[in-house]
């Protein structure tokens, strides 16, 4: 199960790029993020592990597992039975910047959640692109 979000950003992608590699930001410019908190210091890193909590879920350890400076992260949760991963890529674009987000859920148990909770998980992935726009245009 996938969903996906893209925006276009009147910014320079290396400016997009600070904005969402500052994770601790993220509460700053999106209301489906109250919390952000690395676990492993330090600057964006393959095996990074950040704990987030959001509105109507619980606090969930995530771990980058893919980095591509200035360009695309990806990131995964979950266990045996479950797991997500949460892709963030920029791109040049006309404008400035084209931004895709997107959330699979995988997994017996993820397939579950991820039926339960679509309609929050569409919502939030339109907060997350809104309030990234608005950060980076501002």
């Amino acid at each position: 199960m996938e969903w996906r979000a893209s925006v276009e950003i009147a910014a320079p992608p290396r400016v997009v790029w600070q904005v969402l590699a500052d994770v601790e930001t993220w509460p700053e410019w999106t209301p489906s993020v109250r919390s952000i908190v690395r676990v492993d210091p330090g600057p964006l890193h393959v095996g990074q592990r950040l704990r987030i909590a959001q509105p109507r879920f619980p606090v969930t350890t995530w771990r980058l597992t893919e980095l591509t400076e200035e360009r695309s992260c990806v990131w995964q949760a979950g266990g045996p039975g479950a797991r997500v991963t949460a892709r963030h890529e920029i791109e040049p674009a006309r404008s400035g910047t084209l931004a895709k987000l997107s959330l699979e859920q995988h997994g017996a148990l993820g397939l579950l959640v991820g039926a339960l909770t679509a309609r929050v998980t569409r919502r939030y992935l339109e907060l997350e692109t809104r309030g990234l726009k608005a950060r980076c245009e501002r």
